[in-house]
């Protein structure tokens, strides 16, 4: 993999030197993507108006103005950019795909409660491989129509879930979880933990856009020496770990009570801080929390609309990215939020910490579209392959129209991305260079057929609880 890499960044780097020649003869490429405004999320760098991304194969090839790289340029594939934005996908780094199917499914209740009563059980009941097929498949064709193209999954059956992704196109960390009372498909620990290990080890290194991952569910449903021994094999096979950490009161005070300590400082003590960690929720912290997600490099994923929704509180995410913290945003799953809607969250982060702190510029909108973008890149551990548009990245990118009579008049773009425009506004998502929706419609899933997947579902799960089961 290592070597194919290289083979194709050198490649890469040999069409780029042809185009730097600045000879009549226009250098060949796969993709341009054109926008009136292109914001590529590096640091100082301006809206590029009247801009166009080049890419060849999966990658980017040249940021610039339109002028600049249609005389450079010959494309297979030219997508218009009039009354479009062009920006990095949104990088949701914390969701649970197959939720989608237990969307709406009970609500308007605390974590605890919800968990116990309602999920675990009912996971229990339906989830199998084919229940994560079909969910998987909702959920991704609702974060390609939202412009979502990296996500973090943590589900049940991650082989399942890591086909999916493959088959629709879109990028993945693919983290299986383990935990120490029986769960679909598992006894308990050592069944589950079993079966981590054979599903990172069979993914490490095998597909360009899935990363497997280890995801030990969290501090009160995983002990501390389980815990350890996640990090030491995260360690040994190189793979990232996802967890819940932090996530609400209720957690807090478990952790504290068993171990007389925070969450934070629980999990740090069992080496997980040492791996490639990122901590989802992350509410329950205190100032030396905070130092210390920042000293070890933890990404920490904020979830706004699943945390409001939950009760479970607002997460210092200020603080954190004053600490040196990198913060990304997710969704969480679609039971508890209840969409996968990047821009819902977006908009939140903005919004929530400016009424928590009674300060209007805590989170201002660049800020909450770094978090999905650039930041949220390094949040989990992938900075150097997405969350930018820049020559040799990823060419994970979408358009959004900003036409409609709702929308104007525009004076700021990245205002207007974070406190106007939605995920219905999304025209184009590509990733890797393939494009897996244009003018809004998903070219990678069968969407009919979805359709009667989920209600099949749907009508199962509705008879259940109307009997009380």
């Amino acid at each position: 993999m290592v070597i194919r890499a290289l083979l194709l960044l050198c490649g890469l780097w040999t069409v780029v030197a042809q185009a730097q020649t600045g000879g009549a003869e226009r250098v060949p490429v796969s993709l341009i993507v054109r926008g009136d405004f292109v914001l590529t999320m590096e640091t100082g760098q301006p809206v590029l108006a009247d801009g166009a991304v080049a890419i060849v194969g999966d990658r980017i090839l040249r940021v610039g103005s339109w002028a600049d790289i249609s005389s450079r340029f010959a494309a297979e594939q030219v997508i218009p950019g009039e009354g479009r934005i062009v920006l990095p996908g949104l990088i949701n780094g914390h969701t649970h795909t197959s939720m989608t199917l237990f969307r709406g499914m009970v609500d308007d209740l605390d974590l605890m409660t919800w968990l116990n009563q309602y999920v675990f059980p009912m996971e229990g009941r339906f989830v199998t491989a084919e229940f994560v097929r079909i969910g998987t498949e909702l959920a991704c064709w609702e974060m390609i129509q939202g412009g979502t193209t990296t996500f973090v999954d943590m589900y049940f059956y991650p082989d399942t879930i890591a086909q999916v992704v493959d088959r629709c196109g879109l990028r993945a960390i693919v983290a299986a979880p383990h935990i120490d009372f029986p769960s679909p498909g598992f006894r308990g620990w050592d069944d589950s933990f079993a079966a981590a290990i054979e599903f990172v080890t069979a993914w490490r290194g095998k597909h360009p856009r899935i990363t497997p991952a280890f995801a030990p569910h969290a501090p009160y449903t995983v002990v501390p020496e389980h815990l350890e021994a996640t990090a030491k094999m995260a360690a040994k096979l190189g793979a990232p770990v996802s967890m819940h950490i932090a996530e609400a009161p209720s957690e807090t005070e478990f952790v504290f009570e068993k171990y007389e300590t925070s969450p934070v400082k629980h999990v740090a003590s069992t080496g997980l801080f040492e791996q490639w960690l990122i901590g989802a929720h992350m509410i329950q912290l205190d100032n030396e929390d905070i130092k210390l997600v920042g000293s070890r490099g933890v990404g920490a994923v904020h979830n706004p609309t699943s945390n409001m929704k939950l009760g479970a509180g607002v997460a210092p995410v200020a603080d954190m990215i004053a600490a040196g913290v990198n913060v990304g945003l997710g969704t969480d799953g679609a039971a508890s939020n209840n969409d996968l809607d990047m821009w819902e969250e977006i908009r939140l982060a903005a919004l929530v910490h400016k009424l928590k702190a009674a300060d209007p510029t805590a989170i201002p909108a660049p800020t909450a579209l770094d978090m999905a973008t650039r930041m949220g890149a390094e949040a989990i551990g992938m900075g150097d392959q997405v969350g930018q548009l820049v020559a040799g990245k990823q060419a994970d990118l979408i358009q959004v129209d900003f036409t409609r009579l709702r929308h104007g008049p525009l004076y700021d773009v990245m205002s207007h991305l974070v406190y106007v425009l939605d995920s219905q506004d999304v025209q184009t998502t590509v990733v890797a260079g393939q494009v897996l929706m244009l003018d809004r419609e998903v070219l990678t899933i069968n969407g009919e057929q979805l359709r009667k997947d989920v209600t099949r579902v749907r009508d199962e799960i509705s008879t259940a609880l109307d009997r009380g089961e």
